[in-house]
């Protein structure tokens, strides 16, 4: 089959390798009929993220058609069309048991590496890396599902795949950012980067009842979508002070709430920002945390600061005094799909939001390095690539 292969910063290739096959009772082989790029693939694109190997398949937004399940497998059958969540679980440990889903303790083969990195293991996640398990991922034309029997989720025929796919992850993850916030009725968010997962933390900010929802970031085509599609007050980083903008538009107060949906690759001006840039090239620090220490410093006293953007590593210079003498909550790690995506699957089958406005370029699985480039580049207002691995009849 092919499949999109890492081989080494800022180089992936569409490559030929051996179809996946049936290995556990409780796996199934899905035919990938739409997948996409994530902002979180870039981590690994530009080498932040540890343990990738040369000919390791990328992806972990996909869905498809089941097309072989194992012997455990009964919710599935073959011919089924499901939605695959990101992060890999059992569904019968202490934190599957909690909903707590992206904590699986099962689910990584390769354990060892992230509990050495950050004390416990992490879960598997698809094609993200040896620390996440070392999982061929779903930009491919077949992916092993395992756990078949807890992850995906059927699709209606009535619903197509661009308005389905992002049940796989960014969905679910701006969604999960904005149920962190405790939004009250009539609340401020605040959301800092208006791509994919922050356009959709947006979305979730809304009908989870904020009263107003401001985006942050420098594009103009992202912030024309947050206003568009979202509903959102947008400011503009690069033209003016955001601290002093989002004192000014709440009363002094800031923000209830400040959604970090950008993470470890923030870019940040001025001095700070420039030693940022320097350690992060020079691998002195893992991520650059411009965005966390903004949405530290906004937020209200006693608010919530919520960081659905992934970080890595160490970071440097965040002022967590801010963080305790204001008494925030603070709330993050990988996002517990499982948990949200019948209740998300309800709402776009009511009509209440149609998540495919995201998509701005269709591709081929063989354009994949041509969609990497132009995502990380920002070219063409770039703000989601979707792929087809084959032709779908």
């Amino acid at each position: 089959m092919k499949a999109v292969c890492w081989n080494g910063i800022h180089e992936v290739a569409v490559e030929t390798v051996p179809d996946p096959q049936i290995l556990n009772p409780r796996d199934a082989v899905v035919k990938v009929s739409l997948t996409a790029i994530c902002g979180s693939d870039l981590h690994l694109y530009d080498g932040y993220i540890p343990a990738m190997r040369k000919g390791d398949i990328l992806g972990h937004e996909f869905m498809g058609e089941v097309v072989a399940v194992g012997a455990s497998v009964e919710n599935l059958k073959e011919g089924d069309r499901v939605v695959v969540p990101f992060p890999i679980a059992c569904g019968n440990c202490f934190y599957c048991r909690k909903g707590e889903f992206s904590l699986c303790d099962n689910s990584n083969p390769k354990a060892w590496i992230s509990e050495k990195m950050y004390g416990h293991p992490c879960a598997g996640i698809f094609g993200y890396s040896h620390m996440m398990g070392g999982y061929a991922g779903g930009q491919a034309e077949y992916v092993r599902v395992p756990y078949a029997d807890v992850g995906p989720i059927k699709i209606p025929e009535h619903l197509n795949d661009e308005q389905s796919l992002f049940l796989s992850d960014i969905l679910p993850t701006g969604w999960q950012a904005a149920d962190e916030c405790g939004i009250k009725v009539g609340d401020v968010v605040a959301v800092w980067g208006c791509g994919p997962v922050g356009q959709f933390a947006m979305l979730a900010a809304r009908h989870l009842g904020a009263g107003r929802v401001i985006g942050i970031d420098y594009i103009p085509e992202r912030l024309e979508m947050a206003r568009s599609h979202c509903g959102a007050e947008t400011l503009n980083h690069a033209q003016i002070d955001i601290q002093e903008a989002l004192k000014e538009m709440t009363g002094g107060r800031g923000p209830d709430a400040c959604i970090d949906a950008v993470g470890m690759e923030a870019h940040g001006g001025g001095p700070l920002g420039w030693y940022d840039k320097a350690k992060h090239l020079g691998r002195l620090q893992t991520d650059r945390p411009t965005v966390l220490r903004e949405a530290i410093q906004a937020c209200r006293k006693g608010g919530t600061v919520s960081i659905p953007g992934v970080y890595g590593g160490v970071v440097d210079k965040v002022n967590f005094g801010a963080a305790f003498n204001k008494g925030l909550t603070l709330k993050m790690g990988q996002t517990h799909v499982h948990r949200y995506m019948s209740e998300l699957l309800g709402r776009i089958e009511r009509g209440e939001f149609d998540p495919s406005f995201l998509i701005t370029h269709r591709l081929t699985l063989e354009e994949a390095p041509q969609g990497y480039r132009i995502f990380r580049e920002k070219e063409d207002g770039c703000v989601k690539v979707v792929m087809r691995p084959q032709t779908v009849h």
